[in-house]
């Protein structure tokens, strides 16, 4: 799958997934680069161009919007309903992969 187009695939990137999780509270770009480090203890991180590129792209697609929250010269997001709905699906597909993956290196004994 091209990454160009798993959002039109209704399946989200690990950028995109980490960006949608972190505006399902309001949020501006720079709380989201941080936050994701820390969450995955700094196992993943996003740089500004990404972060902004992808936000750009959640938000043709109706996942994220403006809201308006403390200083109006920062422009800060929040996941939308359709936003909030795609990341619950994306957490169970993961999830399944996980469980797929963990079976087969069981049954190998790898595991």
């Amino acid at each position: 799958m091209a990454r160009n187009r798993s959002l039109e695939m209704g399946e989200l990137t690990d950028t995109a997934y980490y960006i949608l999780l972190c505006f399902v509270q309001e949020n501006h770009g720079y709380v989201v680069m941080q936050a994701v480090e820390e969450m995955t203890n700094g196992q993943f991180s996003i740089g500004p161009a990404s972060l902004y590129s992808t936000i750009q792209k959640l938000q043709s697609a109706d996942l994220i919007e403006i809201t308006e929250l403390g200083d109006k010269k920062k422009k800060t997001y929040r996941a939308t309903g359709k936003g909030i709905e795609l990341l619950k699906q994306e957490v169970e597909r993961r999830r399944d992969m996980v469980q797929h993956a963990e079976e087969i290196l069981k049954s190998a004994g790898e595991l």
